[in-house]
């Protein structure tokens, strides 16, 4: 994806400045990765996004914490992504049963 990665160095400051990499610049280097992991199913940043709350719910992250890393203004938003756990809801595990 180094391709689609954009600095420059900033004239007046001497600073090396990123730039905003367009949707679609990075959805081809996504679809790229995809096609060498031989992965046949359709992958987008969404894909990703998705994927990452689910791993970090699956990994009993606060839900509050992955609000915040997605940038949910409402903690609603955030609970579609606990639909594909095994558990309803986040299950706290009792002491007893540790």
């Amino acid at each position: 994806m180094q391709d689609a990665l954009n600095s420059s160095v900033d004239p007046r400051s001497g600073k090396v400045r990123r730039h905003h990499v367009h949707e679609s610049a990075l959805q081809k280097e996504i679809k790229k990765a995809a096609y060498k992991a031989g992965l046949n199913k359709r992958v987008t940043s969404h894909t990703l996004r998705h994927s990452f709350a689910t791993h970090l719910l699956e990994n009993r992250y606060d839900i509050r914490t992955v609000q915040e890393l997605l940038g949910h203004a409402d903690v609603s938003t955030t609970m579609i992504y606990t639909h594909v756990l095994n558990q309803p809801g986040l299950a706290i595990t009792s002491p007893i049963d540790v």
